[in-house]
C-alpha cells in the first residue's frame, strides 16, 4: 500500500498540554510544525525522530501556549512563520506579559505572512486549504488537507467542548458561526487535532457536543 500524502505527529507542550502539530509530506520530507508553544527541545527531537526538513512554522492564533516561543524558534530554524490572521497582532503583542501571567516564556514576533480566509499554505508538495475562524480570538485560522480529511483546529472546537470565549476579544456567537458555517462543511468524517485533548470527527461533535451538535442548536 502506498504511502499517505501525509502524516502527522502531536507533541504536547507547556505546563498547558497544547497539542502541538508536527506535519509533514511523504513524498518530499519537507514539514511544518503548527503552533510550536514551547518544550523546543522536545519539538526538535520529535522532528530528528521521523527525519524530516522543517520549512516554516504554521499558527492557528497567538495565545501564548500556542505561540509563545514559536518566533524564537522559526528564528532558530531559519524558517517564516506564517499565520495567524492580522486581527491576532494584539495578543502577539502581549506574549511577553501573558507569559509572565503564567509563568511561561513568551517572546513577541513579525509573522512572515499574514493569512485570511480562503489562502492556502504549502508544505512540500501538500497544499491546506485556510479558513478563518474567529470567536476564541479574532484572528483564529483552521488548516485543512481536504485529501486527507485531516484539519488542525486549534482552540475553535474540542471533542465534547469548544474554545473559551472569555478572553479579551472573544465572542461566543462568532465562535458558534465559525464552527457551524466553516468547520461542518469540511465534513463529517473529517478528523481534527484540536488545540487540547484528544481528536475527533466533525461528525462525531455534531452528533455528541454538548454546545454545538445539530441537536443542541436547534434547541437554543
Amino acid at each position: 500500500m502506498s504511502e499517505p500524502p501525509l502524516k502527522a505527529a502531536i507533541v504536547p507542550v507547556t505546563p498547558l498540554q497544547q497539542n502541538c502539530t508536527l506535519l509533514w509530506c511523504t513524498k518530499t520530507k519537507r514539514a511544518a510544525f503548527v503552533d510550536p508553544g514551547g518544550d523546543l527541545p522536545k519539538l526538535r527531537a520529535a522532528a530528528a525522530q521521523v527525519q524530516v526538513t522543517v520549512e516554516k512554522v504554521l499558527l492557528t492564533h497567538a495565545h501564548i501556549d500556542h505561540a509563545g516561543q514559536a518566533g524564537e524558534f522559526a528564528a532558530e530554524l531559519g524558517v517564516a512563520i506564517e499565520g495567524p490572521h492580522e486581527a491576532d497582532r494584539f495578543w502577539i503583542d502581549r506574549l511577553e506579559e501573558d507569559g509572565r501571567r503564567w509563568g511561561l516564556r513568551g517572546v513577541p514576533f513579525e509573522p512572515g505572512r499574514w493569512l485570511r480566509d480562503g489562502d492556502a499554505v504549502t508544505v512540500g508538495e501538500l497544499v491546506l486549504d485556510v479558513r478563518h475562524c474567529p470567536g476564541h480570538t479574532p484572528g483564529h485560522v483552521v488548516f485543512h488537507h481536504p485529501q486527507s480529511k485531516l484539519a488542525i483546529v486549534g482552540d475553535v472546537l474540542f471533542k465534547g467542548s469548544i474554545g473559551r470565549w472569555d478572553f479579551p476579544m472573544g465572542d461566543h456567537a462568532q465562535l458558534v458561526e465559525s464552527i457551524t458555517t466553516r468547520l461542518w462543511p469540511m465534513g463529517d468524517d473529517t478528523a481534527f487535532v484540536p488545540g487540547h485533548g484528544p481528536m475527533s470527527t466533525f461528525g462525531h461533535e455534531r452528533a455528541t457536543n454538548p454546545l454545538v451538535s445539530d441537536r443542541a442548536l436547534a434547541a437554543a
